[in-house]
């Protein structure tokens, strides 16, 4: 079963968001094997962040996260030295920070195993504070390393990394930055759009590869069957949709039943 979208499934944004983001990054991983071997080999690192504001994502990303309570009526109030303090408003439960693993698809030059190109797919916490400063600042590192960098983001919510005008009006980014120069390649698309096919640099002399982002995500959606997961008949995830996209929407469910 195939995804009614011609690209990007937005429905894929919500709970379902950790499971794409693996699933997108061990075949991504697989398609540029079959075309970089034997010289370099892609492999998937996984990085650890401490996601300290995961309330931000609840019902998305952290489904069972406490969130913020107002207080019952019948809880029992703690007690004050002096009854006339004011009747506290709400009471915020402390959050615990957790741990998100996020997998990062990592070229290298097998001659001695260096990294060449590395293939962020962004996640929410990458997306908004506290964990966007050191993702920019990771950024800024790989460049200074002679490291490529495609950046995929894939989630309309959270702040966009890559900044531009054109840009501004697109659901989903991805962007190119050679380690060879200080110029930023940037794919802007829609819901209504196919996913675009990028360029994957190499070193030296040797070509770019291509990456088929649109194909990958068909992959990724019939091996983990997500029709069998996702309801089209209700509102897709935030941040919402204007009127005339979810027109266009109920047209193309109308046409094409998932």
């Amino acid at each position: 079963m195939t995804s009614p979208f011609p690209g990007m499934d937005p429905y894929l944004e919500g709970y379902l968001w950790p499971d794409v983001h693996n699933m997108l990054a061990a075949v991504i991983l697989e398609i540029l094997n079959l075309k970089i071997t034997p010289k370099y080999v892609a492999r998937l690192e996984i990085s650890m962040i401490l996601d300290t504001l995961p309330n931000e994502d609840v019902g998305i990303m952290y489904p069972d996260v406490e969130v913020m309570l107002p207080r019952k009526v019948e809880e029992p109030q703690i007690p004050y030295a002096s009854t006339q303090v004011s009747p506290v408003t709400v009471s915020i439960p402390t959050i615990k920070p957790v741990e998100v693993k996020i997998p990062v698809v990592e070229i290298k030059d097998r001659a001695n195993n260096r990294l060449v190109t590395a293939i962020e797919i962004l996640s929410p916490v990458n997306k908004r504070a506290p964990g966007l400063v050191p993702y920019l600042k990771k950024r800024e590192e790989l460049h200074n390393a002679g490291v490529h960098l495609l950046e995929i983001d894939l989630l309309r919510r959270g702040k966009r990394v890559i900044e531009h005008p054109k840009l501004r009006g697109c659901h989903y980014t991805v962007a190119l930055m050679r380690a060879t120069n200080k110029i930023t390649d940037a794919w802007g698309f829609n819901i209504t759009d196919t996913a675009p096919i990028v360029p994957v640099p190499l070193t030296g002399e040797d070509p770019d590869v291509v990456l088929d982002l649109g194909e990958a995500l068909k992959i990724i959606y019939k091996r983990s069957m997500y029709h069998l997961s996702v309801n089209y008949k209700e509102v897709p995830p935030k941040p919402p949709f204007t009127e005339p996209e979810l027109k266009w929407m109920s047209d193309l469910f109308s046409q094409k039943t998932p």
